[in-house]
């Protein structure tokens, strides 16, 4: 069942919800050796981060998990709500009107800092996402080369925004004075925007590229340094009281959420036409066949973001991670973008105790099930 609920966030509402805090999660449920041990069938509400639905990971995660029936194989109904980005997913997750969302990790970690009681349960996008991109033709070469420039954001709130101001921070410009940052959305406006001069740079993630390369656009990038290497950016969380309450639901919903996205990985094209079945708004009114080629280079590019850089689909494992190494370079970047202000315990914020029954499945049965899918 999917609805679609734009909610959004203010401080005065994270304020009220940090009384709630619950105790947190102990030791993983027992693995299951089959489905059959399965506990009673459950309803997961689910907030995706955005608005609007597109191909990335409603549809390589939650679409095809439905149209494979990976949660019917977890004896799982899952919902599926829309909000206004990540910080209102957060606040979703906190005020109960969903259980789990895939939030942007600053997110996360800011809620945390303001004594909002969630916990992040498993990675998704691990590589970064963002990328810097100019004009073919631009006399900008190089991350020195921003000095004075306009930067086009998605929204002076969005993570492009903290991303171009770490960028310019990282080229040792200062983001306050040598830069200028202009909302510009995403799409046909973004690329607007950088064809008509009014900004000299986007900054945008891998998957908005994609989409607007697929209308014939071209873009030159600017390399990102090593400092934002091991930075994640979606992931689970939920609340304390939700992982103590619903530990085996929550392993069975990532369980499921990670074959699909393995599915995904193998064929892109497949698992873009299950998003159409389970998101008929996605065709725009137009039909499948005349959509699909972009669409599926889309979600393509959005799931090399959430899968390993280097190997083949047969030799991805360990889903979910997140190294307390890559945890605490995470928190750095967030804390010099101003989302936090002290730094984060670890422990406190993260629980893997969920991943090892949660990446308790037949990887060569996903693949070859993905393989034979038209």
């Amino acid at each position: 069942m999917k609805r679609s609920l734009r909610l959004g966030v203010s401080a005065a509402v994270l304020a009220v919800l940090a009384p709630l805090a619950a105790c947190g999660g102990g030791d993983s449920s027992p693995s299951p050796s089959s489905r059959d041990d399965l506990g009673d069938r459950a309803t997961l509400d689910l907030a995706i981060a955005s608005a609007v639905v597109a191909p990335k990971e409603e549809v390589a995660t939650y679409a095809v998990g439905d149209a494979q029936g990976y949660f019917a194989e977890e004896k799982l109904d899952v919902d599926v709500i829309n909000t206004d980005g990540s910080v209102a997913a957060v606040q979703a997750v906190a005020s109960g009107s969903a259980d789990i969302t895939p939030a942007d990790a600053g997110a996360i970690l800011a809620a945390r800092e303001k004594g909002v009681p969630v916990r992040a349960i498993g990675g998704l996008v691990r590589n970064w996402p963002w990328r810097m991109a100019v004009r073919p033709d631009s006399e900008i070469k190089t991350p020195d080369d921003l000095k004075g420039k306009k930067i086009g954001v998605i929204s002076l709130a969005s993570g492009s925004a903290i991303y171009a101001r770490a960028y310019a921070d990282d080229a040792g410009l200062d983001a306050a004075e040598d830069i200028e940052l202009l909302p510009v959305g995403v799409g046909a406006q973004a690329l607007s925007a950088l064809q008509d001069g009014r900004v000299d740079v986007l900054a945008l993630f891998t998957q908005a590229y994609t989409t607007i390369e697929n209308t014939g656009a071209t873009f030159r990038y600017l390399p990102n340094s090593d400092a934002f290497d091991g930075i994640r950016s979606l992931t689970f969380a939920v609340t304390e009281r939700t992982l103590k309450e619903k530990k085996d639901v929550l392993t069975r919903y990532l369980r499921a959420s990670y074959k699909a996205l393995l599915f995904s990985a193998v064929n892109p094209e497949a698992a873009m036409r299950y998003g159409y079945k389970v998101f008929p708004r996605l065709l725009t009114g137009k039909k499948a066949d005349d959509r699909i080629g972009d669409d599926s280079k889309s979600l393509d590019a959005w799931i090399r973001t959430a899968v390993p850089a280097a190997g083949e689909p047969a030799s991805f494992k360990d889903w979910g991670a997140i190294s307390d190494a890559e945890w605490n370079k995470t928190a750095a970047y967030t804390k010099a973008a101003g989302q936090i202000t002290k730094d984060v315990e670890v422990a406190e914020l993260w629980d893997d105790s969920l991943l090892r029954d949660a990446n308790d499945f037949d990887s060569a049965a996903v693949i070859q099930k993905a393989k034979a899918t038209k």
